[in-house]
């Protein structure tokens, strides 16, 4: 990073459903390429900015962290109302901040937390269809919670790993997960150090039919010994699912 140059972190809040996720891609809106076009606007320069985490088509954020080198004379506390007025109204900087040079978004994080939202209405909801799937059938959340305990800790979760997977290596480390329902909405929550593409959209599908009784639930238990994703069931819809907080050793926010 030149002299000239400072880095910063953004807190990024967004609704994924017009997105081709967070990405910068091709033939597709993402994310990224709008946040990097508002800073094109701002400062007159190409910045790429780096996300920590690649959240897919229709997934949305509260707490997603984003960096950047940053070449103008802006101050870092000042790019999150700078950019807001650049930004679409489907993406939000809720924060700004300076920090160390050798801060990254992706790499410095310590762990992160996802929401799954199910509506569990016979008829679902019109004004939050955006944020949630829609399960009519009704959803028995103290199974699901019961056997959501099994993937706490450190496992294999090969059988998790959507195909089209890169990573170098499977095992991960959860230290939350838990169901619990608030009205017609059943709420799945999950926190670990990393995860495997499409991997908390698979675990909510899996929930949902053990919750349904489709699925035993202990294929969860079985799966992780097996690696076997036909123990699985299906990866639930894109539009649950929201990035909640990323964590840092400093509590960046």
């Amino acid at each position: 990073m030149s002299e000239e140059s400072r880095r910063v972190a953004l807190r990024v809040s967004y609704d994924g459903t017009n997105y081709s996720g967070w990405q910068r891609q091709e033939n597709a809106d993402s994310v990224q390429a709008q946040i990097e076009k508002a800073l094109r606007a701002l400062t007159g320069r190409t910045i790429g900015v780096t996300g920590a985490s690649r959240t897919d088509a229709g997934v949305h954020a509260l707490g997603q962290t984003v960096h950047f080198d940053n070449p103008s004379r802006i101050p870092a506390e000042r790019f999150c109302y700078a950019l807001n007025t650049r930004l679409p109204d489907d993406i939000r900087v809720t924060a700004s901040r300076s920090v160390p040079e050798d801060f990254h978004a992706r790499f410095s994080a310590r762990g992160k937390t996802y929401r799954y939202l199910v509506n569990n209405s016979v008829h679902g909801t019109a004004m939050l269809r955006n944020f949630m799937a829609h399960e009519p059938r009704p959803l028995d959340a103290a199974r699901m919670d019961a056997a959501a305990k099994a993937v706490i800790g450190e496992h294999d979760f090969a059988a998790f790993a959507a195909a089209g997977s890169v990573a170098k290596t499977t095992v991960r480390e959860i230290w939350r997960a838990d169901v619990k329902r608030e009205g017609d909405v059943v709420e799945l929550w999950v926190g670990g150090k990393s995860f495997l593409y499409n991997m908390v959209r698979i675990l909510a599908g899996t929930l949902m039919y053990i919750g349904l009784g489709k699925l035993p639930p202990d294929c969860l238990k079985k799966a992780l010994e097996t690696g076997d994703r036909l123990d699985l069931g299906i990866t639930a819809p894109a539009r649950g699912l929201t990035l909640m907080e990323v964590y840092y050793d400093d509590h960046l926010w």
